[in-house]
């Protein structure tokens, strides 16, 4: 019960109600202690008075009148001369005095107290100020043990009835929770479960019905959400729909062109000059629509496997890159291409992925400078520290322009060369990070263009997709 919301209301609603009834109860029974004392000084005065209407009293009377006030002795001074005084033996010394004219609260709750606490029989002496002006001052001296118990009953009796307002005003209070926090929070928490169940469903997005401010602003923020999140399920899954049909339709055309592509490169024995000369343009024509075919092959798969790290000397791969690319570019020397990559290097990467990625930037690269146009050259470099593997492909083309940079790594938005998907880049930034890397733009300008790999030494944990 107490790990609820409602029971622990309950449990600080009882002790923060005990704990005012406290400090009430202290006040309260030094109030009673009070009125208990003047009130035997009133009936003191009143058994003087007796004496004042005859001189003489004889001693069964004088006892009598001193019982009925509850004291042993009574002296009321009338004035600076004249004084009546009721006395009886009294069986113990006098313990303590106390006078009631000028005690502060703090006083008298310290006083109260102290007659709780102290269980022992003791004699007091008490001093106060006679009702109706009788006089200047009366004192009285009495048992201390009636005034105990009184008090003990009168506190036992605040108690008691302390307790039952805290069990009525925290029951009282419980309800009032239930009612208007913890039902409203509770249909709240079944309607997110609900929802849970099934998001893409409308029907099950809260409407706002709560009489709090607060919940109902809560309840309005979690329609908002909600409302957001279905149609952002929804548009997922109509991409992923088209997503799907993408890749197949790309599939069977990627057969095609792959048919029409060797059918092309037949056209090239052809002794026709019209052939001849449009031949190559057909050629690149069909080769650019089969790396577009196979990119979004590439980039509409459900996720990149993860990478399988083992110790990689750089070098080596490096060479394989370049020379790849060397073919690719022709005879022509249009490009030149560096390997600045230390000998020694070996850092921890999956080879697979890491070639793809650098030979998606080197091809770029390469394009951008061709191009271009007037030659250029690529430069692969390589470093260590502490932390990290850096990789640099830098190249000597015209810089990506600004509307390129703004989406440079989201799929089919940063494409720079013409006809161009946009696949590249994304695809090479979503290896990096699944080796908990990542790819950046180190510069591009009039001079160029540098993109930076930074692989971590340590082992992260891998991101996969």
């Amino acid at each position: 019960m107490f790990n609820t919301l409602s029971g622990r209301f309950l449990a600080l609603t009882t002790v923060f109600v005990m704990l005012a009834e406290v400090l009430i109860f202290v006040p309260s029974v030094a109030r009673f202690r009070q009125d208990y004392l003047q009130l035997r000084l009133e009936r003191a005065q009143i058994a003087s008075l007796a004496l004042l209407a005859s001189e003489t009293l004889d001693a069964d009377l004088e006892a009598e009148l001193l019982e009925n006030a509850g004291v042993y002795n009574v002296v009321l001074r009338r004035d600076e001369v004249r004084q009546l005084a009721l006395s009886s033996p009294i069986p113990e010394p006098i313990h303590a005095t106390y006078d009631l004219r000028n005690d502060s609260a703090l006083q008298l709750i310290r006083d109260a107290l102290r007659t709780l606490l102290d269980a022992d029989e003791r004699i007091i002496r008490v001093i106060g100020d006679p009702v109706q002006q009788g006089g200047l001052l009366i004192e009285v001296t009495m048992d201390e043990a009636p005034l105990r118990a009184e008090m003990l009953e009168y506190g036992l009796r605040i108690l008691i009835l302390s307790a039952v307002i805290s069990v009525v005003t925290a029951a009282l209070l419980f309800a009032a929770v239930q009612a208007f926090l913890v039902t409203p929070i509770k249909r709240v928490v079944a309607q997110i479960q609900s929802y849970a169940d099934a998001p893409e469903d409308a029907r099950r997005i809260i409407a706002p019905r709560a009489g709090l401010r607060e919940l109902r602003e809560a309840e309005t923020a979690l329609q908002a959400m909600e409302t957001q999140l279905t149609s952002a399920l929804r548009q997922k899954d109509r991409l992923a729909q088209l997503g799907s049909g993408v890749a197949k339709v790309s599939h069977d055309l990627r057969n095609i062109l792959t048919s029409a592509q060797l059918f092309a490169d037949r056209l090239d024995s052809s002794e026709d000059p019209l052939v001849k000369r449009m031949a190559p343009k057909l050629v690149g024509s069909i080769t650019r629509a089969v790396n577009l075919c196979e990119s979004s092959l590439a980039f509409g798969r459900a996720e990149e496997p993860p990478p399988q790290l083992a110790r990689l000397p750089l070098a080596a791969l490096i060479t394989e890159v370049l020379e790849a690319e060397r073919l690719a570019a022709g005879e022509g020397g249009e490009v030149e291409f560096h390997d600045e990559v230390p000998p020694g290097l070996v850092l921890r990467a999956d080879a697979e992925q890491l070639f793809r990625v650098l030979s998606n930037l080197v091809r770029n690269a390469r394009q951008a400078i061709m191009a271009k146009g007037g030659g250029g050259h690529v430069t692969v470099s390589a470093r260590e520290d502490e932390d990290a593997w850096w990789i640099y492909v830098t190249d000597t083309g015209p810089g990506l322009p600004p509307k390129a940079r703004e989406h440079l790594f989201r799929a089919f938005r940063g494409g720079v060369a013409k006809g161009g998907t946009g696949l590249g880049l994304a695809i090479a930034a979503e290896l990096v990070r699944g080796h908990g890397g990542r790819l950046e733009l180190a510069r591009s300008d009039e001079t160029g263009t540098q993109f930076a790999i930074c692989l971590p030494r340590s082992a992260p944990q891998l991101a996969v997709g």
